[in-house]
């Protein structure tokens, strides 16, 4: 063991649950409405814990057991033979299943800005439970636990290159989000805009300094990598956020607020899996088009296929993951056959089983809620609660 690696990534898994709660519940619960933003905080907030016991459970042992190249199996279920002492590299392994655990909550998370306002809470549960479980964890054990898009595997020595989630975090969240999206349909209401921008700023500033957790901590180890991770990620989020700014400025003649900060997740999603094998001014260049390219998708999501991803998943996450994970082909860090054809992989199987997932639980618990409720709006008729002491 050693203790400035495990004091780092003690650290680093604070600020991934942090992105969570209270950076992402805060992020997503000011763009919608006032009637909505405590659902927000509770999909958020239960989701988190829901994962946290189901990867306990389970999900831990599916992506990092020695099960073969599809599954990781079930020997480290309810962490079985794993003591104070075990060790993962130079890392307790107790730390490193903590930390991980800290991915399989907001790989989930993520998705829930795609069906805010109008999605049934006993759909949010079942869903995430059995998405984290079916397609997370095992895409996890794939890319990162030694599977078959490791090196080694189907593409040979050089297997897919993803530092910390640009495929198995942002492409299958944001994928997954789309599906829901469509099945669920649009909101009856879209012309609201966020209620509390302040939030949204709020949020996303938590995001990005979680986020150097989530990429300086995916170094696994205090040294000069996690220092370059950390500063790369840093880079990419300040270009985006400025080059979403002025492409907006340009398009409508205003920068707005929720503008600057959503392109700063543009660039964060779009950094992440290229953080380790990039320097700045690769950087520079990720966040530079990723200012333009997520905001050009987020135009296409919407207005071009019509499509009702509330608050932009797919087009800010899952564009920004791929994008990354391309440059890091195009910057020569990774292998073309190995990057496209994961993406690939990942993708179909991700589109495939969200489905089936969507088809089977709203059999068992409803999908949407009904249209008193969503008017009414989902705090006070679900968790009969209010965000604030108004009727807005």
């Amino acid at each position: 063991m050693n203790g400035a690696d495990t004091a780092w990534i003690i650290v680093a898994t604070a600020l991934v649950l942090f992105m969570t709660l209270p950076g992402l519940a805060l992020f997503y619960g000011g763009l919608v409405r006032a009637r909505n933003v405590l659902s927000v905080f509770m999909h958020c907030y239960a989701i988190a814990c829901l994962m946290s016991v189901l990867w306990f459970a389970v999900g831990y042992s599916i992506a990092f057991g020695d099960g073969g190249p599809l599954w990781g199996g079930l020997d480290k279920m309810f962490l079985l033979g794993v003591t104070a002492d075990s060790l993962s590299g130079t890392l307790p392994e107790v730390l490193f299943f903590a930390f991980q655990m800290t991915f399989a909550i907001i790989t989930p998370a993520l998705i829930v800005g795609a069906y805010v306002e109008r999605i049934g809470f006993g759909f949010v549960l079942l869903f995430s439970a059995l998405w984290m479980l079916i397609v997370y964890a095992p895409v996890v054990h794939w890319i990162w636990g030694g599977g078959m898009l490791a090196d080694g595997g189907i593409f040979g020595e050089i297997g897919a290159r993803d530092f910390a989630g640009g495929i198995v975090v942002h492409q299958t969240a944001g994928i997954a989000a789309l599906v829901i999206a469509v099945m669920l349909g649009q909101r009856r209401n879209q012309t609201t805009p966020p209620h509390n921008p302040g939030y949204v700023m709020i949020g996303a500033s938590m995001l990005w300094v979680g986020w150097f957790g989530f990429n300086g901590g995916s170094q696994l180890a205090a040294d000069g990598g996690a220092a370059m991770a950390l500063t790369v990620t840093h880079i990419s989020a300040a270009t985006a956020s400025l080059t979403w700014a002025l492409w907006e400025r340009i398009k409508f003649g205003k920068a707005s607020l929720v503008g600057l900060v959503t392109g700063t997740i543009a660039g964060l999603a779009s950094i992440t899996p290229a953080s380790g094998f990039v320097g700045p001014i690769e950087a520079l260049i990720i966040g530079a088009i990723a200012g333009v390219l997520c905001q050009e998708a987020v135009n296409v999501v919407r207005n071009a296929l019509k499509i009702d991803d509330t608050l932009d998943v797919f087009a800010v996450h899952g564009v920004g993951g791929i994008f990354g994970t391309i440059m890091i082909a195009v910057f020569g860090a990774g292998a073309w056959a190995a990057q496209l054809g994961s993406l690939a992989i990942v993708g179909v199987f991700t589109l495939v089983v969200t489905v089936a997932l969507v088809k089977i639980v709203a059999m068992i618990t409803p999908l949407r809620v009904d249209e008193d409720t969503e008017i009414i709006g989902l705090d006070l008729s679900v968790h009969g609660e209010r965000g604030y002491d108004i009727r807005s």
